[in-house]
């Protein structure tokens, strides 16, 4: 079981900000976090940078923040504090192995993953 507190994370405001969307826009079953509260908490964040609608679709449910400033993210740190201190919500917790990769290499990226192969090579597989 893994666990972030909520008003205390341990990680500087970008993480934070990037890890709690990550977790309410996943599909895990096991974070103590209602759907409903999820969406909120994105929506509110989304609404920080777009003058849009969030989307609907899961999918397209993704938080750019490149061209964000230190004021959006702080904005961004209060919203999702204040959000689950509303629902009562002071710690995350979620249960989840970690998963394989969802997205392959790009054509342009894998020499650059070949040459980290080179530097850090997986370590040999080694029988008791």
């Amino acid at each position: 079981m893994q666990t972030l507190d909520v008003e205390n994370p341990g990680l500087p405001d970008l993480q934070f900000v990037l890890m709690v969307l990550a977790l309410c826009t996943s599909d895990l079953e096991a974070l103590n976090v209602p759907d409903a509260v999820r969406r909120t908490v994105f929506d509110r964040c989304w609404a920080l940078i777009h003058n849009t609608p969030p989307p609907d679709r899961k999918e397209d449910r993704v938080l750019d923040m490149r061209d964000g400033t230190e004021l959006t993210l702080e904005a961004m740190v209060a919203v999702i504090k204040s959000t689950l201190a509303e629902h009562g919500i002071t710690q995350l917790s979620w249960d989840h192995p970690p998963s394989a990769p969802t997205r392959q290499t790009t054509p342009e990226a894998l020499p650059l993953v070949e040459r980290l192969q080179k530097l850090y090579p997986a370590p040999p597989d080694i029988a008791d």
